[in-house]
């Protein structure tokens, strides 16, 4: 069998590796225009079509973006360092802070959507409420510089929030955990569960990216100081405008 490295690798793969590493040493910058497929084909000795397979894969993987009749250019959105321990830590939503400020200094735009749903099965289980039983969701669109980036939904217990400021689309300062606190139930420990796949369209659609790039899925559950899951938040990220970052001490 023919090996996947050196000369053996498809030639559009080849042109891409060449053109990413151009990308990386700065060769060209963001907002910089890539060569043409036509300049491509003639360089690399290949058919236009391999050229554009070479730039498909640039723009699966986010580092460029194409339109019509203007080639492809270098994105110069700059990825989003989520702390994952820091951003969920008391004296970042205790003291009224948001935890995407944990992350980033960029405003961002929040779409929101608040509503009574029955809780599927999966986070029936994970709140240890009955199948049948109605839950609050809450449901949120994150837009930075003009580009969605993640897709997420946070289940809580109707029963504990009904009537509550967690029922609206403005929690107030410090968001959801810090109104837990003031019911008795503030977030005492976390669980992340992370995963990568393909998007299915609904999410590719809402972010506004390839189907062919994947998404990062992270469920995060919320115990209070007795060990109730308070809150099962599910997120969608697009795995090319976040870095995962865990910083702890050994």
């Amino acid at each position: 069998m023919a090996s996947e490295t050196g000369t053996q690798r498809p030639k559009y793969q080849r042109i891409a590796d060449d053109l990413k590493a151009a990308i990386e040493s700065g060769e060209y910058g963001p907002g910089d225009r890539l060569p043409g497929e036509s300049t491509l084909a003639a360089q690399y000795d290949v058919a236009p079509l391999t050229a554009r397979q070479a730039l498909k894969i640039l723009r699966i993987e986010g580092l460029v973006e194409t339109k019509k009749g203007a080639g492809a250019r270098v994105i110069s959105f700059r990825p989003i360092r989520r702390h994952g321990i820091q951003r969920l830590a008391r004296q970042q939503w205790g003291a009224g802070k948001s935890i995407w400020s944990a992350d980033e200094e960029r405003p961002v735009t929040i779409d929101v959507r608040v509503d009574t749903v029955m809780a599927p099965a999966h986070i029936a289980r994970m709140l240890d409420v009955a199948d049948d039983e109605a839950v609050c969701a809450r449901s949120r669109r994150f837009v930075l510089d003009e580009r969605p980036v993640m897709l997420a939904t946070s289940y809580l217990p109707l029963a504990l929030v009904e009537g509550t400021a967690i029922m609206r689309v403005d929690t107030g300062d410090g968001g959801t955990y810090a109104r837990l606190g003031e019911l008795g139930h503030a977030p005492a420990h976390f669980r992340e569960e992370i995963r990568c796949r393909l998007p299915v369209a609904a999410e590719a659609e809402g972010l506004g990216m390839p189907l062919e790039r994947p998404v990062v899925k992270l469920c995060r559950t919320a115990y209070d100081t007795s060990l109730r899951a308070v809150e099962v938040n599910e997120m969608t990220m697009d795995s090319a405008a976040y870095i995962l970052e865990y910083a702890f001490d050994a």
